[in-house]
């Protein structure tokens, strides 16, 4: 039971599944898929479809915090593609055409991923604390979004191609979750069926021996700021589809909090090293139902400090001072304690102890005397 409840991923999926049964509990119908022209409808359906975009940019949160990084742009860069791809498809003549809408994704993505080579270049060449260096672009990357759009709210909503992205559906599943699922299981076969992710675990845990060890960390920290671009930039092209509207202030608010905090709720350390992207892709779907039960039971004014009661519950399930202190609270007997035995002292007609004689030479003259010490 001890080697189960120690593996890093049992506590997060436990509490996953408690706010699964909280949210059957609000709502009995929680559960239940439909079938509706093809297409999967259901409670469960909208969380997945809902956290696709929240998967992408924690799967390149997880790759850049494993190097010792962070990245705060990611929010201004689903901004800048979401942007700049409604756009386009607004300012096209023919809307409905698939090679507007192509180019439209095309320019978005290669945007994000020029955003995150930026940011690598200054992580890795200039040296520039990521914190700082990602804090330029989101600042700088809204400013950018409503150049782009003129200040002015855009709706793409009648263009059926760029719709597909983040609220079409494809084989009766909704077309942002296959997205998702499958840069999902690129990441995790780059990362764990090469040396990619050993090569990024060990930048993370020691930048200086990695670099000893022949390791070039920065091309490895420039990879993953570049892929934590590319996830953003299509994290924002689900955002405005599935919206049908591109509102440069809004299109990712805070989706870098969210991307960092399912990194931390999936048991992936701050300060670099191991990762784990299956925590991760749990992280983000306590995020999305605890969402969704906050919409089912909790009241407004209730919904931060309830998400971040559930945040508190899962770091101190994950902590192992913290479960062996609760362990030793549980364990803790409740009766008298047994006293210790007592030593009794040396009976007085106890026979005392013999101390061998030690023979001491001692010269007087030409004579040795033997002197012999006992004690009684």
């Amino acid at each position: 039971m001890s080697k189960l409840t120690s593996q890093r991923l049992v506590w997060p999926f436990a509490v996953l599944v408690a706010l699964l049964v909280a949210n059957l509990l609000a709502n009995h119908s929680f559960l239940s898929i439909t079938l509706q022209d093809g297409n999967l409808f259901g409670p469960l359906v909208d969380i997945l479809r809902r956290a696709a975009p929240i998967v992408l940019v924690a799967l390149g949160m997880s790759l850049v915090i494993a190097t010792r990084g962070i990245d705060l742009s990611v929010g201004a860069v689903a901004a800048i593609s979401g942007s700049w791809a409604s756009m386009h498809i607004v300012s096209s003549s023919d809307r409905t055409s698939v090679g507007v809408v192509l180019v439209a994704v095309v320019v978005a993505l290669v945007m994000a991923v020029v955003a995150g080579l930026f940011n690598g270049l200054l992580v890795s060449v200039l040296g520039i604390q990521p914190i700082v260096a990602t804090l330029v672009l989101m600042t700088a990357g809204r400013g950018l979004a409503q150049v782009i759009t003129n200040e002015k709210i855009l709706y793409p909503d009648n263009t059926p191609g760029y719709k597909l992205i983040g609220g079409g559906y494809l084989i009766g599943v909704p077309f942002s979750i296959l997205v998702a699922g499958a840069i999902f299981a690129l990441t995790a076969a780059l990362t764990r069926q090469t040396a990619l992710g050993t090569l990024i675990e060990s930048v993370g845990v020691n930048p200086e021996a990695s670099r000893l060890a022949g390791i070039r960390a920065t091309r490895i920290i420039l990879v993953v700021y570049v892929f934590s671009g590319f996830c953003a930039g299509l994290a924002g092209l689900m955002l405005t589809s599935n919206s049908t509207s591109a509102d440069p202030n809004s299109i990712g608010l805070f989706i870098e909090l969210d991307a960092i905090l399912a990194v931390v709720i999936g048991g992936t350390s701050l300060t670099g090293g191991r990762f784990s992207l299956w925590g991760t892709l749990i992280g983000a779907f306590i995020i999305e139902t605890m969402n969704s039960f906050v919409v089912i039971a909790i009241s407004p004014r209730s919904t931060d400090v309830f998400k971040a009661g559930v945040v508190v519950v899962v770091c101190l399930l994950q902590s192992p001072k913290a479960r062996r202190w609760f362990g030793g609270v549980v364990r803790r007997p409740t009766g008298r304690r047994t006293p210790p035995p007592t030593v009794s002292p040396t009976a007085p007609d106890a026979a005392p102890l013999a101390v061998p004689a030690i023979s001491v030479p001692a010269v007087d003259g030409d004579h040795t005397q033997d002197l012999e010490t006992r004690t009684s």
